[in-house]
């Protein structure tokens, strides 16, 4: 189908999955992060309080989403869409109104359970499973909603900073979600779901059937892809957790540093279009070994980095690997196991990317404190990449035996 047309007529499907990626904004690091100062000062928080309580808030979170995952094979997105974002609209209004540290862990694990959780999980699902042919250019379509958020939100967000108190900010967010709730119900007012839902239109993996959670875990391929969505989530967000320690160590300003994470943005939202085509062009089992070795560059740039143009050069790989991450990974489930369960599995997949969030900082904190010396740190992530991509390769190459077709 020619690309044009098949935006245009699919147009109110997409634009939902765009906007529940778009909505999960104000449960990802990247907001939340915005307020840090003013809630640590808030709540008398040290920076290590401040990690600690959004690790256990990050990580719970990712417990939670193993069972509540599955319930996108079992509700329509429209109705388990409308529940999430009224739940991160009160995490929202939670976080505006909370005044004890001790519930600050709660707030954080509704705001990463509805927003990072929730809303992104359910925007892969309909996407992979709402489209077969066409499936890549879905999941980039998808996707951008989220790189749309990353690159609009937080600038803008800054400058409200310097007029109202951030709590108010924080309730201006709960309401936005709020009025996006009847956009949501008029996008899926006649949702794709039942056709893509039936037994004779879903999707089979390998071997022509539908894999259940217990099978697709037991395979060698779930392990790579898994290993890689925890590790790019891990060492992704430390990157850009430590922004401020990375900036000190190089002699860099801060606002040096962070003139070049545009770049990065652009990069993910060409690359996420780029792979989308690719997807439906070369298949994805052509295209996975190859998505992480960018990383593989970015972060021997990183940690050689003598000024932030090699620097601003790796945050652009690293944003044309995220790209190959949220697409690649996204279609892998439905094309390798199916989309009858693709809700069950794609909910573990995302409780691994969770839990790499929560861990990545606090780990790479640890061996801060322990003399371990963050360029260090950098170049043995460049290694981890090179190892994870032969892992991929070696899995994609028995998973493509099992593939409907192959010779």
């Amino acid at each position: 189908m020619n690309t044009v047309r098949f935006l245009r007529e699919n147009a109110k499907w997409l634009a939902a999955g765009a906007l529940l990626s778009f909505l999960s904004s104000f449960g990802q690091t990247f907001f939340v992060s915005l307020f840090a100062g003013e809630i640590r000062d808030a709540f008398s928080l040290s920076l290590g309080d401040w990690g600690g309580i959004y690790a256990i808030g990050t990580a719970v979170s990712a417990a939670l989403m193993v069972f509540a995952g599955p319930l996108a094979d079992r509700l329509r997105i429209r109705s388990l869409g409308l529940l999430v974002v009224t739940g991160l609209s009160l995490a929202c209004f939670a976080m505006a109104l909370n005044p004890s540290g001790t519930a600050l862990v709660l707030v954080i694990l509704a705001l990463r359970f509805f927003g990072q959780g929730m809303l992104n999980h359910l925007s892969v699902v309909a996407m992979a499973r709402w489209f077969v042919a066409n499936r890549g250019k879905a999941l980039a379509v998808g996707a951008l909603g989220f790189s749309l958020g990353e690159a609009a939100i937080p600038i803008p967000m800054v400058w409200l900073k310097g007029f109202v108190d951030w709590r108010l900010i924080w309730v201006g967010a709960g309401l936005f979600c709020l009025t996006m709730l009847p956009v949501l119900a008029f996008l899926l007012r006649t949702e794709r779901a039942p056709k893509s839902m039936s037994e004779d239109n879903s999707s089979p993996g390998m071997d022509g059937r539908h894999w259940t959670r217990g099978e697709t875990m037991r395979h060698p391929l779930f392990w790579a892809m898994a290993s890689a969505t925890l590790m790019i989530s891990a060492i992704g967000t430390l990157f850009w957790f430590h922004q401020v320690h990375f900036a000190e160590i190089k002699g860099w300003s801060h606002l040096a540093l962070v003139s070049v994470f545009p770049l990065g943005t652009l990069a993910l939202s060409l690359s996420t279009v780029g792979y989308g085509v690719a997807i439906d062009r070369f298949g994805v089992d052509r295209l996975l070994p190859l998505y992480l070795l960018p990383l593989c560059l970015a972060f021997v740039l990183h940690g050689l980095a003598p000024n932030v143009t090699w620097t601003a050069a790796g945050v652009i790989l690293m944003g044309i690997a995220g790209g190959g991450q949220a697409t690649l990974s996204a279609a892998c489930w439905g094309v390798f196991f199916g989309t009858r369960h693709i809700g069950s599995i794609k909910s573990i997949a995302l409780a691994f990317m969770v839990l790499g969030s929560a861990l990545g900082p606090a780990i790479s904190g640890i061996l801060i404190d322990l003399g371990v010396s963050y360029e260090a740190q950098l170049m043995f992530y460049s290694a981890l990449f090179a190892v994870l991509a032969g892992f991929i390769t070696y899995t994609v190459r028995i998973a493509r035996k099992q593939l409907p077709g192959s010779s």
